[in-house]
């Protein structure tokens, strides 16, 4: 595989590291960008502000999204990447603890592309990261 960037969008310092422990557990050759909130997470995507350096138009492979974010909050950020041009195709996936059927119903209508429950049991949350990277960065065959 060749390496992908991986944006997680996780206000939980903790959750971001078991993301990172378990990407490199599965393998999967990747560079994990985290950022805390969703205000940052815009600035990231669009180049602005403190990442005004950063090329916009060099995208993650895959943005994996938490519903729940300080400054601005998942939802929301999603609703940005789908109304801009540049992001619209950009795979997201939510990646949170929220059973709420009302945040599955919303972040479809949003257009996220998956939605995934993290498991609780850290070799289960593995295994969940593991296939997330197999399928979008591996056997997904992205736009353009």
């Amino acid at each position: 595989m060749s390496t992908h960037t991986i944006l997680l969008i996780e206000d939980n310092p903790d959750d971001a590291e078991l993301t990172r422990i378990a990407f490199a557990e599965a393998g999967i050759d990747s560079q994990l960008v985290v950022v805390g909130d969703g205000a940052e997470a815009l600035d990231y995507l669009f180049a602005q502000d403190k990442y005004a350096h950063r090329n916009a138009a060099d995208l993650p492979s895959i943005v994996l999204l938490d519903l729940n974010l300080p400054k601005i909050d998942g939802r929301e950020v999603l609703q940005a990447l789908r109304g801009n041009p540049a992001t619209r195709g950009l795979p997201v996936v939510v990646l949170t603890t929220s059973t709420e059927p009302f945040d599955v119903e919303a972040s479809y209508a949003l257009g996220v592309n998956s939605y995934i429950r993290k498991p609780v049991d850290f070799q289960k949350f593995v295994e969940v990261v593991k296939q997330i990277g197999l399928y979008w960065l591996v056997l997904n065959h992205p736009r353009g």
